[in-house]
């Protein structure tokens, strides 16, 4: 499909796509890697009357030491974190996940800010953000908060950004040394997953979070707190679909996304030596 007719405008700082998104509202959506809201604009679930170009802001794109965290731009491409050397010693959970994404064309293009804030429960970065409890910086016109990773996701395809409000950084914890996994089960490499999980250890617990297991991007919260409680990783696994929502479609049944979900999350707290 061919989407509805939209102004385009070439944003060349933040403050000027700020400025757009304060001008335009809801109207108006940020243009960077395009994977998410192309598709989306073509299919008509999206259409904005105004699209904000702000894919040459090199300022927000960067991988820095933040102290007890490691900063990343929003506009940093999928390749850059994949191979970046302080991503793969702080977070490689987050490196791995990014080098499940797509294909090398998508890398090379998608921007880690755009595909949080696309909130899909299908894409790998929202589990490994949730695994490894980090947080989102969010700047409009005249102000700026931090969002953490938990309270981010609020709906299908939905987040707690406002309209006029536009992710300009992501703050992962270091994880240095500590366990980790990334499992996915798709059908072709660059498909997306019909079911994923990311396990890391964190202060000597375990955030394991799902892959396209529930309408949001989620904490398998049950699985935590068996192992919180002292259950084996086989036991703590056999409660990965407890309180999820998983969909049907032409890739999977509920019944065979759940059947995944416990496989994939036994096989990622082995991996990740958390029990």
């Amino acid at each position: 499909m061919i989407p509805v007719a939209f102004d385009y405008q070439r944003a060349d700082s933040a403050e000027a796509a700020l400025a757009a998104l304060a001008e335009h509202g809801d109207e108006a959506k940020l243009l960077a890697g395009g994977h998410s809201l192309l598709p989306m604009m073509k299919l008509r679930l999206a259409y904005p009357t105004v699209l904000v170009d702000i894919g040459r802001l090199n300022d927000l794109s960067y991988v820095r030491d933040g102290g007890d965290h490691v900063a990343i731009g929003a506009l940093t491409r999928h390749r850059d974190i994949e191979i970046d050397p302080m991503i793969a010693e702080h977070a490689p959970l987050l490196a791995r996940a990014t080098a499940n994404v797509g294909d090398p064309q998508v890398r090379h293009r998608g921007t880690l800010g755009g595909s949080l804030a696309h909130a899909d429960a299908a894409a790998d970065h929202p589990s490994a953000l949730l695994a490894l409890g980090g947080s989102v910086v969010v700047r409009s016109a005249d102000a700026e908060r931090v969002i953490d990773a938990g309270d981010l996701f609020t709906g299908f395809l939905e987040s707690a950004l406002e309209p006029t409000e536009m992710i300009t950084e992501i703050r992962i914890p270091k994880h240095t040394g500590a366990g980790w996994s990334f499992q996915k089960f798709n059908r072709r490499a660059q498909d997306w997953a019909i079911v994923g999980v990311s396990a890391q250890q964190v202060n000597g617990h375990a955030q394991v979070a799902l892959v396209n297991m529930h309408p949001t991007p989620v904490r398998a919260t049950a699985v935590e707190e068996a192992l919180a409680n002292g259950a084996s990783a086989a036991d703590a696994a056999a409660l990965a679909a407890e309180g999820m929502e998983p969909s049907s479609d032409l890739n999977a049944s509920v019944e065979y996304r759940q059947h995944l979900a416990r496989v994939l999350v036994g096989r990622a707290l082995t991996d990740a030596g958390i029990a």
